[in-house]
C-alpha cells in the first residue's frame, strides 16, 4: 500500500494523497419539466451538495442520466460544476462510452473543460471479453493525464472487470482507484492487499462496511438528499472511531432504502428533492419515467422512518406525484459524437 496515502485504526484511507476526494456525490443532473438541463437548478444543487459535505462530485454519471445526455451537455456540466466549485470539490467526468473512440475524445474534452479526473465505466451492452476490457480502459487511461477511477458494475453493464483484469489495469500510472458496486467484499480485500489501487464504495447501503475494510471513500446517489451522515461516517472512520460511523450509518438506512430500492435512484433521488423544494422539476428524461402511484408511496413511507438524519428535514416534504408521472422526449436525442 501506498504510504503516502496514509492509513487509520480502522484501515480506511485518508485523504491525504487522493487526488478525487473521500465524499463523492454521483450527481442527479436536475431539468425542467420539458426535459431539458436546468443549469440555475444545477449551479444551486452542486453548491448545496457542497456545502452539505461533499469533497467530490461526479457528473454526467449513471445518476446524471449519462445515457440520455448530450456531449455538449456532458462538457458543459463538467464546466459549470468546476465554476461553482471554485475549488471546494473535485469535479470528476462520468460516463464515457461504450465506444472506445468515442470514449477517448469525450474525456479528452472533459480535460480541456476542466475536470479533475474520469471514472470510466466497463463497457455496456457490447459484452466485450476481458481482453477487450483491458483495452478499452488502456487506451481512454492512455489519452488523458487525468487520474482515473474505473467503474464496476456488472448489473447495468452485462459484465465484471474480473480480479485479474484489475490487477493489470492497476499497473497503469494513471489508473489510481476503483469504484466497486460488485458487493464482493473479500475481492475488494484482496486488490487492496496486492495493489496501490483506492476503493470507493458504489454501493449506498455499504457504505460503513467498505470504508471498514479499507476503502478510501464512497461515490453515492443518496448523498444528492444529504452528504451530511457520509462526511461524518467517512471522518469518523478516519480517526478510528467505528462507534460514531456506525450510529450514522444505521441513521441513513431508511432514506438510503427510500432512494435505492424502489425505483432507479436517479428517479427517486429527483422525487425526494423535488419534494423538499430544493429542484423545481423532478424530470426524468426517457426511457426512464418518474415512479408510478403504488412507487411514491412506498418511497413516501420509507421515508417516515427517517430520524435524526443531518442535512435534511422532511417535516416540510411536499411530493408532487403529478410532476413526477411520465418521462421527457428532449429536441436534441442523447449521447452524439
Amino acid at each position: 500500500m501506498n504510504d503516502a496515502r496514509g492509513t487509520d485504526n480502522l484501515g480506511g484511507m485518508t485523504h491525504a494523497g487522493n487526488p478525487f476526494g473521500q465524499v463523492l456525490v454521483a450527481l442527479v443532473t436536475p431539468m425542467t419539466a420539458d426535459g431539458e438541463v436546468d443549469w440555475p437548478a444545477v449551479e444551486k444543487h452542486i453548491d448545496d451538495v457542497i456545502v452539505s459535505g461533499a469533497d467530490g462530485i461526479v457528473v454526467t454519471g449513471t445518476t446524471g442520466e449519462t445515457s440520455t445526455l448530450t456531449d455538449p451537455e456532458k462538457l458543459k456540466l463538467v464546466e459549470v460544476g468546476k465554476d461553482v466549485a471554485a475549488g471546494r470539490a473535485k469535479i470528476i467526468t462520468g460516463g464515457g462510452s461504450n465506444e472506445t473512440a468515442h470514449a477517448i475524445e469525450l474525456y479528452k474534452a472533459s480535460e480541456k473543460a476542466g475536470a479533475d479526473g474520469i471514472m470510466i465505466v466497463t463497457p455496456y451492452y457490447n459484452k466485450p471479453t476481458q481482453a477487450g476490457i483491458l483495452t478499452h480502459f488502456r487506451l481512454v487511461a492512455d489519452a488523458t493525464d487525468l487520474p482515473v477511477i474505473l467503474y464496476d458494475i456488472p448489473g447495468r453493464t452485462g459484465v465484471p472487470i474480473k480480479y485479474e483484469t484489475i490487477m493489470r489495469l492497476a499497473k497503469h500510472p494513471n489508473i489510481l482507484a476503483i469504484k466497486d458496486a460488485k458487493g464482493d467484499f473479500s475481492e475488494v480485500s484482496r486488490v487492496l492487499n496486492q495493489t496501490d489501487l483506492m476503493y470507493f464504495s458504489g454501493d449506498d447501503a455499504n457504505v460503513l462496511p467498505h470504508l471498514a475494510i479499507g476503502a478510501s471513500g464512497m461515490i453515492g446517489v443518496t448523498a444528492n438528499i444529504t452528504a451530511a451522515p457520509y462526511r461524518t461516517m467517512v471522518d469518523a472512520v478516519n480517526a478510528g472511531d467505528l462507534h460514531r460511523a456506525t450510529e450514522a450509518h444505521q441513521k441513513l438506512e431508511p432514506l438510503v432504502r427510500a432512494v435505492m430500492t424502489h425505483v432507479p435512484g436517479t428517479v427517486s433521488a429527483k422525487y425526494i428533492l423535488h419534494g423538499l423544494g430544493r429542484i423545481s422539476s423532478p424530470r426524468v428524461r426517457l426511457p426512464l419515467v418518474g415512479p408510478e402511484e403504488w412507487e411514491a408511496a412506498i418511497i413516501e413511507d420509507e421515508l417516515d422512518l427517517v430520524r435524526d438524519v443531518a442535512g435534511v428535514d422532511f417535516s416540510n416534504f411536499r411530493p408532487d406525484r403529478n410532476a413526477a408521472a411520465g418521462g421527457a422526449l428532449p429536441k436534441v436525442h442523447g449521447t452524439t459524437r
